[in-house]
């Protein structure tokens, strides 16, 4: 295992309200969380409500005013910055006592950080001018955790002036976001998610801030989320030629994760895994040649000595021995946890509803669901009440929502301009069709599919505002919850510290004692995922081809080969948990191999 300083997890974006404002709670600690830069307006909000919490003075930025949405973004994530480096400092300067900010930030850390054995051993001296040495020499030593951003690159509608004339590329959603990102003071990482998208990765080029300084160091770092190597290495290419180094590649599993999901065609998380472990030296010299090759025709000088990439993983990790097996034997410089920290309402937004709702809630209320306008599998929670709200809309006769936000508009099917497929307007688009002949036959799938949408624009903010006490006059309050399946497994609410001691295994907050090991969970979930594409294949619900559940059938039969070889490494478990990974990865095998429309 590799020597960490400091923590060897981080919190990635949970939704856009979850997460919008948890830097604030535990950077100071050293724990780096991801901030939502979608939502412009709730950052407004928050940037108010914060201002106000400790009597500084508020000045408004009003959405019509000239970029407003990266003037918003640029200022909210400039004050969170702010709040954390004044509650750092007070942390750093309060005494070594117990109970006290600065012992709290050095329990926390794992045993096997360098800081916390300096700690222990300051701890262990008896001689008192001894120990104010050894915690004098601490105190420089420490560091908050990073306030990273996170941009869906599919949200990056064009936006039109108040003529209704189309404004230039530069003033789309998540070029905006990215340039509001881009003029802040954060010393951090932007986490590019959804896919490469290839004008909003060129505008990276045109702004400065994504350029090493004199010193060949960077202060705005560039993180691609992907799902396996070849991304890595098409999208590191793709940015290396503009002169835009990659520092991370944030591995997430395809299914067992919260939000969005973004299956692969087969490919499981061990063996992506391990094809960056044996790669990534490669993959570091192709870009690094291609990088520096740019910067020179840029007569931008770096010292390429100091670039480095770092592979973390993401999606479904929910014991001690799970990360420390991914730090070991993967080599991966960081490990996600993300849906257990919304039973952590010390650092999340959730809403007392959506909480209890989380804590009574069995393995099939998580499931994978069509709620999102986007088309993209969603990661749902049965009973959540913008579903209830939802439900209650089409009892009445009303199916849709109103659309104020209009971050997911990307329809076209009935409109020259985009709407979302969740809004009232679609629905009634779609409820005309019943009126046309030819039409009559396809009209109940696409209105059965439409009624299925949530306005998640609405759904995934409100619960920031009903925690915070935030009164809206045109918002819903009704919330969405979009957690990863691994939540199934936890129920009890904790705090922060608890939490942690649960990732190092100080502590256990699994509530379920038939939790499979995430591999095999994530097996099972493209098992089902397969199941279902075969099925919809031979019912003709869809287009699928032969060859593409060929392949998917193909590469989960070598994933589990993986796997059976893979077994013996795993140290961190006992034998009886090796013995019943063995089991169970018989049993899906025999489960794959028993679908009949694959071995016909």
């Amino acid at each position: 295992m590799k020597n960490f300083l400091g923590h060897s997890f981080h919190i990635p974006v949970l939704g856009v309200a979850y997460s919008v404002d948890a830097p604030i709670k535990v950077a100071k600690y050293g724990i780096s969380s991801v901030i939502s830069i979608i939502d412009d307006g709730l950052m407004e909000l928050l940037r108010k409500y914060y201002l106000e919490l400790n009597n500084q003075e508020y000045i408004q930025i009003k959405a019509n005013e000239e970029d407003s949405r990266a003037r918003r973004i640029t200022a909210y994530l400039n004050m969170v910055d702010k709040i954390v480096e004044y509650s750092f400092a007070d942390l750093k300067n309060s005494p070594f006592e117990k109970g006290t900010e600065i012992s709290k930030y050095f329990e926390m850390l794992p045993e096997y950080s360098i800081l916390k054995k300096k700690y222990n051993l300051m701890l262990a001296t008896n001689n008192l001018s001894e120990k104010d040495e050894a915690q004098r020499m601490l105190r420089p030593m420490i560091t908050p955790g990073s306030i990273d951003v996170n941009i869906m690159t599919k949200l990056d509608k064009t936006n039109y002036d108040k003529s209704n004339n189309e404004l230039s590329v530069q003033y789309n959603d998540a070029h905006s976001a990215l340039r509001g990102y881009a003029n802040s003071t954060l010393d951090s990482s932007i986490i590019f998610s959804a896919g490469m998208n290839p004008r909003l990765y060129s505008y990276l080029e045109s702004l400065e801030a994504f350029y090493p300084d004199g010193n060949s160091k960077f202060k705005k770092r560039v993180v691609i989320k992907v799902s396996d190597f070849r991304s890595a290495l098409i999208q590191g290419k793709f940015l290396a030629k503009k002169g835009i180094w990659v520092s991370e590649f944030r591995v997430e599993s395809g299914l067992n994760c919260g939000g969005h999901a973004f299956a692969t065609d087969g490919y499981l998380l061990g063996p992506i895994l391990e094809e960056f472990k044996t790669r990534k030296n490669e993959l570091f010299e192709s870009l690094r040649e291609i990088y520096t090759q740019s910067l020179l025709r840029k007569e931008i000088l770096i010292n390429d000595l100091m670039l480095n990439i770092k592979i973390t993983v993401q999606g479904g990790v929910g014991k001690k021995s799970e990360h420390d097996f991914l730090l070991r034997h993967y080599g991966v410089d960081s490990v996600g946890w993300g849906s257990p920290f919304l039973l952590v309402p010390e650092v999340m937004n959730i809403d007392d509803y959506t909480l209890q709702l989380i804590c009574n809630a069995k393995e099939d209320d998580y499931y994978l669901s069509n709620v999102s306008p986007l088309g993209v599998p969603f990661n749902n929670l049965r009973g959540n009440s913008k579903d209830n709200e939802k439900q209650a809309r089409i009892d009445e006769g009303k199916p849709g929502s109103p659309c104020p936000k209009k971050f997911l508009v990307s329809n076209r099917d009935y409109t020259d301009k985009p709407i979302c497929t969740a809004s009232l307007t679609y629905n009634k688009k779609v409820d005309n069709l019943k009126e046309d002949p030819d039409e009559a036959e396809s009209y109940q799938g696409i209105y059965d599919n439409a009624i299925e949408k949530a306005c998640l624009c609405e759904g995934l903010t409100s619960t920031a505002l009903i925690v915070k006490k935030i009164e809206m006059v045109k918002q819903s309050l009704a919330v969405s919850v979009c957690p990863g399946p691994n939540l199934a497994y936890f129920s009890k609410v904790a705090t922060l510290k608890e939490m942690v001691d649960h990732i190092y295994g100080r502590v256990n907050l699994i509530t379920h004692s038939n939790r499979p090991n995430l591999f095999i969970k994530e097996l099972s979930l493209y098992i089902n995922y397969l199941e279902n594409k075969i099925d919809e294949k031979v019912r003709n619900v869809t287009a699928h081809k032969d060859e593409f559940i060929l392949t998917f059938h193909k590469n989960l039969a070598e994933g589990i080969k993986y796997y059976q070889n893979l077994i013996p490494e795993i140290i961190e478990e006992s034998d009886k948990v090796r013995k019943s990974i063995r089991e169970e990865l018989d049993l899906l095998e025999q489960k794959l191999h028993s679908f009949s429309f694959v071995s016909a």
